[in-house]
């Protein structure tokens, strides 16, 4: 009886490890719904460490994983996706092409082989360098082909005219732009140039990221608002990017703060506690390459398949 009793609460806790949050969703312009908080893997070694940041993650609620070919650890996000228990249909996954794959259709093959999945939510070009559109008829052929179900543009920021120039050209609008953006740097010249292209904004360095080096979480306002609602500047930072309508991927290996992160559902910011943290903006970035430099430096290099 005791072993029955003991396999019973086993299993209830196993059930409740793997419930979703209640993390709101944001509609793209193709009707897509995306959880609008996730975690972002960059960083993450392929391997063990991918492997459990994403499994407990996916353990704690999240339901919105966001990797990439150049990250080099989709192979390990795919097998925690399937060790979790979590049904396929109920996480969303996000990738994206490197530049040397643009223009070829087996790039898409090879991904999902990679991931070990029949399809992939969200694929982005991650780089606007090299033929990109010729990387956007490839991924506008992956949705047709069912292989993808949104498809989107990473980084494609560095200049106007590469926005105005891939947006100019698709025959599918892109459902979403991701990009650097948190307190410090708040993007607003993009932030109303998506909006007014129908455009959803993904944030990454939502925290300012390692080469920040904690100079946002160590900000007086924020952590005076944490207290305020017992909340960490890095909760009430991701706090601020929900209420804002940003979809927010903030990315760590720290068991203890994917479970922080997380924690953002159960309070709320004030209008002007909001107005305080977008009084920050100071267009201070954290990745600082020159569009020139990238082009030579990203796009000579080529991830490992």
């Amino acid at each position: 009886m005791k072993k029955q009793i003991l396999a019973m609460a086993t299993a209830c806790m196993v059930s409740l490890a793997t419930q979703a949050a209640e993390v709101p969703f944001v509609t793209l312009n193709n009707g897509t719904k995306i959880p609008q908080f996730g975690l972002g893997t960059y960083h993450l070694a392929e391997g063990d460490e991918a492997y459990h940041s994403v499994l407990t993650a996916l353990k704690n609620g999240y339901r919105h994983i966001d990797t990439a070919h150049a990250y080099q650890n989709e192979r390990s996000v795919g097998k925690a996706i399937k060790d979790s228990g979590v049904p396929r249909e109920e996480i969303w996954v996000t990738s994206k092409l490197w530049p040397h794959e643009y223009g070829k259709p087996e790039a898409l093959d090879k991904m999902l082989q990679r991931l070990g999945l029949d399809y992939i939510d969200l694929v982005y070009l991650h780089q606007p360098i090299g033929d990109y559109k010729s990387g956007w008829k490839t991924l506008e052929q992956a949705v047709k082909d069912g292989k993808v179900k949104a498809i989107g543009i990473s980084d494609f920021d560095a200049k106007d005219e590469l926005f105005d120039d891939i947006l100019a050209s698709a025959e599918i609008k892109p459902q979403i732009m991701q990009i650097e953006c948190h307190p410090y740097a708040q993007r607003k010249h993009w932030q109303k140039r998506l909006k007014e292209a129908g455009i959803a904004q993904e944030n990454w360095f939502p925290l300012g990221g390692r080469e920040s080096n904690g100079e946002i979480l160590r900000d007086k306002t924020l952590n005076e608002i944490g207290k305020a609602h017992n909340k960490t500047a890095a909760q009430v930072i991701i706090r601020w990017h929900l209420q804002e309508g940003f979809i927010v991927i903030p990315g760590t290996s720290n068991p203890d703060y994917i479970k922080e992160n997380i924690d953002v559902f159960d309070f709320e910011l004030t209008d002007e506690e909001m107005e305080k943290i977008r009084a920050l903006d100071k267009e201070k970035r954290y990745f600082t390459m020159p569009y020139e430099q990238q082009v030579e430096f990203l796009g000579s290099w080529q991830p490992a398949d």
